[in-house]
């Protein structure tokens, strides 16, 4: 075999191994969001069935580490495995897909064109704006128009009026509550994402050792 097969081979075998390793890591990350998916809890000045998860900083760090369409593919396993038990009819799971996309998808984008602490402060920052500002119409026209189904609209402006009575309508409950809690939900998930990356780095990378 000449030198030039024996590299091409190398090249290969290396391009493979790669390959695997960052669809192993994307999996194992995926299955700590869904895990932490099912660990939400409620938090004050909100009505009760809208509940807080830190669901999306694997994605975020997927994004990082990975690029960002493993950051899109957390997103979408997790929300697949959360399916099996899923009280939404799927509705919740959809707009957690979506919503997670803005987060991941523009912090990966951003970070990618110059990888700084900088630039990932930067990108995952347009990313919770973008969730938080998108999150507005996924609840206005597709989460809440099937949750009507299962409780009446004036049933879930009374939960949003016992906090803040001059609340008259759905649009404006979203916009003082949801926007801002899918914002600084984005922003905690950043948060744990700068505390843990560093630390994970160089497993995520393959540069353990």
């Amino acid at each position: 075999m000449s030198a030039q097969a024996v590299r091409t081979t190398n090249k290969k075998k290396v391009f493979s191994g790669a390959r695997i390793r960052k669809l192993t890591v994307t999996a194992l990350l995926a299955a700590v969001s869904a895990v932490l998916m099912f660990l939400d809890f409620s938090v004050p000045l909100m009505p009760s069935f809208i509940k807080m998860d830190l669901s999306d900083f694997p994605a975020l760090i997927a994004s990082f580490s990975l690029g960002p369409l493993s950051g899109v593919m957390v997103c979408l396993l997790k929300n697949l495995i959360n399916l099996l038990t899923t009280s939404t009819g799927g509705v919740g799971e959809l707009s957690n897909f979506i919503l997670g996309c803005f987060l991941v998808i523009p912090a990966g984008l951003i970070y990618k064109h110059k990888k700084n602490r900088k630039f990932a402060f930067l990108g995952a920052l347009t990313g919770a704006c973008c969730m938080a500002v998108f999150s507005l119409f996924t609840n206005y026209f597709i989460v809440y128009p099937v949750y009507t189904n299962f409780m009446p609209m004036d049933a879930i402006l009374a939960a949003y009026q016992a906090i803040l009575p001059t609340v008259d309508n759905l649009w404006k409950a979203l916009l003082v509550f949801n926007v801002p809690f899918t914002f600084i939900k984005g922003m905690l998930c950043t948060v744990v994402t700068f505390i843990l990356y560093k630390r994970l780095s160089p497993v995520l990378k393959g540069k353990a050792g």
